[in-house]
């Protein structure tokens, strides 16, 4: 069993769970990334494969856009429709909006991430013939090495399938198209890639032969044909247990976290600024809570004020806080979301990532949480919003529905057995 990330955090260290389950059921677990990702993944117990350049992503953001690391232009249009939920018919993205999308966003951000992946990736795999590559929705390559060796290819969502969603936006588009006006620069992509290895497109390149997805069912994006559920787990790196958490909090205790990958090179992502956190902290300093806020020590010295209510810390294991806390104030991340989710915690989502229209749906449908828009973040509309979800028990009681239908879900050590069968049917249409 092969996984595959491009050398991110949040997006390989929802993996681990599963890689161990694996692991310990019997099998051969490898994970290839690029070199300067080797030690997250070792650190984490498992056998790391070097796979790309040892250029980091960052230099090589750098060398292809120079100093302008904006990324791409805001879309001229509301990519609304793309994070609406539920069964009843959505308005799919018109041909200019959904290949706006895959021009200036999805295609670019393909390539970047993987082109100097592919090669080794197909190598290492003809030499070690892996019988499953799961990869993270963002690494492509690791779909193109399965095609050429036929291997089973699942996607891995600890978040809501855009992709899935903006492929058939997209194809629908194109039908509707002259045929002399019927781009496909996603499908080109991995088309030279086969072609170069003597494979021909299929379209499950892009959606894989079948899905592991932990958000409970009711609140996913876009179904897949085959897909695997599986309960999130967290696991968040080397973790301690500080000595002040082996106490009950004497108040309601608050975490405050805008999350690692803040911190790493994510320059188009709206954040949190300095100025809005002080805020923040200087409205919430009368409330009777137990604040708990996560900031590195660089964006500490920046802050002037810290209230007698407020303790600060540079890192904290997210499933250790959570369960002791009254509310959790995040910034959409993948393990800030869910781990108040499988908790039963309510949560305020301050709506820095891609996917915050959806998960704002999810808070409101559950009544688990409630949603800030980044421009409105101010410590009178933060403090509003934390004093209704701690004084108002229908939010708890939202969080602990939400918490039940998460849990319902097969652990990574259940799915197992799911897994070898899906890889074992997938392998013999090979």
């Amino acid at each position: 069993m092969l996984f595959a990330t491009i050398p991110w955090k949040t997006h390989f260290y929802p993996m681990v769970p599963l890689a161990w389950a694996l692991r310990s059921a019997g099998h051969d677990v490898r994970v290839a990334s690029e070199p300067e990702f080797l030690d997250t993944i070792t650190e984490a117990g498992l056998t790391a494969v070097p796979v790309g350049s040892g250029e980091t992503v960052e230099e090589r953001i750098r060398r292809i856009r120079g100093e302008d690391v904006s990324g791409a232009p805001a879309a001229p249009f509301s990519k609304n429709s793309l994070y609406e939920l539920g069964k009843a018919p959505r308005q799919s993205l018109s041909w200019e909006e959904i290949s706006w999308i895959y021009n200036h966003v999805v295609v670019p951000q393909t390539w970047l991430l993987n082109d100097e992946m592919v090669d080794d990736l197909v190598t290492y795999c003809r030499s070690w013939q892996p019988d499953l590559v799961l990869c993270d929705v963002l690494t492509c390559s690791g779909a193109v090495a399965a095609d050429v060796v036929g291997a089973a290819h699942g996607r891995l969502l600890f978040w809501f399938d855009l992709t899935l969603r903006m492929r058939q936006d997209f194809l629908r588009a194109q039908e509707r198209q002259p045929p002399g006006d019927r781009a496909d620069m996603l499908r080109d992509w991995f088309a030279e890639w086969t072609r170069k290895y003597g494979r021909d497109f299929g379209e499950e390149l892009i959606t894989g032969d079948f899905e592991i997805n932990v958000m409970p069912e009711r609140y996913r994006l876009q179904p897949h044909e085959q897909t695997l559920s599986q309960r999130y787990v967290q696991y968040n790196g080397r973790s301690v247990v500080p000595s002040w958490l082996c106490e009950a909090p004497r108040s309601p205790r608050v975490l405050v976290t805008f999350g690692l990958s803040s911190r790493q090179w994510e320059p188009e992502m709206p954040t949190v600024s300095e100025k809005q956190v002080q805020d923040i902290l200087d409205s919430l300093a009368d409330l009777d809570i137990e604040l708990v806020l996560t900031l590195s020590s660089e964006e500490r010295e920046r802050i002037h004020r810290i209230p007698r209510n407020t303790r600060v810390v540079d890192f904290v294991p997210l499933d250790i806080i959570v369960p002791t806390c009254s509310a959790v104030v995040h910034h959409g991340g993948t393990g800030s979301f869910h781990g108040p989710l499988v908790h039963g915690v309510p949560q305020i989502v301050i709506e820095c990532s891609v996917d915050a229209p959806a998960k704002r749906t999810v808070l409101r449908e559950a009544g688990a949480g409630m949603s800030i828009a980044p421009d409105e973040v101010t410590g009178p509309r933060v403090k509003e919003c934390l004093t209704r979800l701690l004084e108002d028990n229908a939010f708890r009681v939202g969080a602990e529905r939400l918490r039940q239908e998460a849990l319902a879900q097969p652990t990574p050590n259940a799915l197992v057995a799911e897994l070898e069968r899906v890889t074992a049917e997938h392998r013999a249409r090979r």
